[in-house]
């Protein structure tokens, strides 16, 4: 695994896919040792605003050298983002966390659950099972919540199998959330790979165990300093953490993905 390092990048690309939903192509040699599941650290240039802003990783082309990241405009940071422009410079922390473990899906049947603005990283859990375990008959299907029909990478995720969408507002799709969808459309698995608010994690852990479901879990929260220093996001954990000896893990660090049967939400 590669250090993490501050660098600048520049803006290949920006677009609004949704309302307040920003799509950003970055060009950065970071791009090499991006897995998914991991997330870049995004330095506003307002002085007053100055921890960077954690941001998953959507897609990596290592061809291309640049990373896509898909971020919802949440406050003062994300707003300044959201008005980049191309070929303006971007100052970038990476890679950071600990990525999804993709061997895990090997030979089985793989149910990829996002909702909201845990959507993005997931993208690139699709298209890196697809490439590795595809020849291997991998069944990928996907479960996508929304709060609306504002349906942001939906036709990106439908190249890597097929998707199933929820809406809380009953717009499009299943009228609820994923796990309603899951019920709905009778949608079974060997391994689950999620990400998404709190609640739907929680869901998601109760229904692994429930059903004997091997599931991985990205666990969004607010960081400070991204890399372990500040112990600002931390999980309650089954074991003993080595780093601070007792029983949590830090999300920025430990995770922010883990085995959901691992840690207590």
């Amino acid at each position: 695994m590669e250090k993490r390092r501050k660098e600048n990048g520049r803006v290949l690309s920006q677009k609004e896919i949704a309302p307040q939903i920003f799509d950003m192509w970055i060009g950065t040699g970071l791009a090499a040792q991006a897995r998914p599941g991991q997330f870049i650290g995004v330095y506003p240039r307002d002085k007053s605003t100055l921890l960077p802003r954690p941001i998953s990783i959507c897609q990596a082309d290592r061809e291309r050298q640049a990373l896509r990241i898909v971020y919802r405009v949440a406050g003062r940071g994300t707003e300044e983002f959201s008005h980049y422009k191309e070929g303006d410079e971007i100052a970038i922390l990476g890679t950071l966390g600990n990525g999804f473990p993709l061997e895990a899906a090997e030979g089985k049947r793989v149910l990829l659950m996002g909702g909201g603005i845990g959507i993005p990283p997931l993208l690139a859990v699709a298209e890196a099972l697809s490439g590795t375990l595809g020849e291997a008959g991998a069944d990928i299907r996907t479960v996508l919540g929304y709060r609306d029909s504002g349906l942001f990478l939906k036709e990106d995720f439908r190249r890597y199998g097929a998707v199933y969408v929820a809406a809380e507002d009953g717009s499009v799709g299943i009228r609820g959330n994923v796990m309603d969808a899951v019920a709905a459309e009778n949608l079974a698995a060997d391994v689950i790979y999620a990400c998404g608010p709190m609640p739907m994690l929680r869901a998601i852990k109760g229904y692994a165990a429930q059903q004997g479901i091997d599931a991985y879990i990205s666990l969004e929260e607010h960081m400070a300093c991204g890399v372990g220093a500040c112990l600002g996001c931390v999980v309650k954990t089954k074991e003993i953490n080595r780093h601070s000896h007792v029983n949590n893990a830090r999300i920025c660090t430990e995770g922010p993905v883990f085995e959901a049967k691992e840690v207590e939400i």
